[in-house]
């Protein structure tokens, strides 16, 4: 791998950092205080509706693609997107979440919206600024950058929160998303992939609806439904079920966000060599598996009594929901990716990644439902399920837009 290319590739790593560790934090520090508040598990899950403006970004991504043509346009978008990301976050540090608890959700949604666009115009870089045989590894470090940015959101910061609280912790949350700008603003060797087309199209609103409209594409919208339900309703329920299981904040922050997120990592970057070596299909295939090997773990340690009192397995448990997560999240991106149109990258590759938010959302609260009223045993097996179910699918599923193998 050549100088410039590994740069580029830490580049999106870094923007990919900025745009995750204040959802990282939030979403880790509000289902903690609400579960220690007695809150339901289902009541928790509806925290993930502070991501809303990530469900609905499609709406402006045809704004973002018809107003970036050259990389400097992209660079533009993505940092106005973040220094208005890092002051709304600078904002809600000076409210309290005890008294204005509505202001508070109200301005994180409207800090999520500047990172929502920052990550259509980073998308849309992406697309454009790799070949179709480095998608592997490009993804890889876009489920690697967010993993870390998770690590540190809801790692790192929620053990600092425990000890200084909201008020000081917000102020180096927006400073991480400032610093991890840097390498792309003294990056000039990313360049755009030559346009396999003499007039590159200009993406309008019609744009969303259009790429529905494609010969065959429901067989790749059900991949993007089907492929994180076996594991989803295990990722969104580790920290209650740990909290019920007697662990603290502190612990809970190093064993899921420290632990849990590096496992994430290494299975994100596993899953971007095994994409280039061995190649989508069989990944796809491979990573299907390992899931319905994490429900099975899970049905079978929790039923016999063993996952409540073990740290050890607790720790085997959680490697194996965050590895075969962050495998799995390489595999959507490169996959949706490769589907994109030209001129349209940005939309096409945010609409895709909405189904698999809007869906994995639904089933998170639907298996968190099943736990409320029947115990984590009834998550485990429906979750195992719903990993069998997809796994056969995948056996069989192969886009034949796909140019590489």
């Amino acid at each position: 791998m050549g100088i410039k290319k590994a740069y580029n590739l830490g580049t999106f790593f870094t923007l990919y950092i900025a745009q995750s560790v204040p959802m990282a934090f939030f979403a880790a520090v509000l289902p903690i205080l609400m579960r220690q508040g007695e809150y339901t598990l289902t009541a928790i899950s509806l925290i993930k509706l502070i991501k809303l403006p990530w469900i609905v970004k499609f709406l402006w991504s045809p704004l973002v693609d018809r107003h970036t043509k050259e990389v400097v346009d992209y660079k533009r978008w993505i940092v106005i997107s973040e220094l208005l990301y890092a002051l709304i976050i600078l904002g809600v540090a000076l409210l309290k979440l005890e008294t204005q608890p509505v202001l508070v959700i109200g301005f994180i949604l409207l800090a999520f919206v500047m990172s929502a666009t920052q990550d259509i115009a980073t998308d849309a870089l992406a697309a454009r600024a790799f070949a179709p045989s480095d998608r592997g590894l490009l993804n890889s470090m876009q489920s690697m950058g967010s993993f870390a940015g998770s690590m540190v959101g809801s790692g790192v910061l929620l053990v600092l929160f425990h000890k200084f609280g909201w008020n000081h912790i917000l102020p180096i949350v927006a400073l991480f998303v400032l610093v991890a700008l840097i390498p792309l603003l003294q990056n000039r060797h990313i360049l755009l992939q030559p346009s396999r087309m003499s007039n590159r199209p200009k993406a309008t609103p019609r744009d969303m609806f259009t790429f529905f409209a494609q010969k065959g594409i429901y067989k790749h919208l059900l991949f993007l439904v089907l492929f994180y339900t076996g594991i989803i309703g295990l990722l969104s329920n580790l920290r209650p079920m740990m909290v019920d299981f007697g662990y603290d904040m502190k612990s809970i922050g190093f064993m899921v966000g420290i632990f849990g997120t590096s496992m994430g990592m290494i299975g994100s970057f596993a899953s971007g060599l095994g994409v280039k070596h061995i190649g989508r299909k069989w990944m796809r295939r491979l990573v299907a598996l390992m899931i319905v090997c994490t429900s099975v773990f899970f049905l079978l340690t929790y039923t016999r009594g063993l996952l409540p009192h073990s740290t050890y397995l607790i720790y085997i448990g959680i490697g194996m929901v965050w590895l075969s997560y962050g495998m799995a999240a390489t595999l959507v991106y490169t996959t949706s990716m490769d589907l994109v149109r030209e001129g349209r990258e940005g939309t096409d590759f945010t609409v895709q990644i909405v189904v698999t938010h809007l869906s994995s959302m639904a089933f998170s609260i639907g298996l968190s439902r099943i736990a409320d009223v029947s115990t984590y045993a009834g998550l485990f097996t429906t979750s195992l399920i719903l990993g069998l179910l997809t796994a056969i699918y995948i056996w069989f599923y192969n886009p034949k837009t796909i140019m590489v193998r």
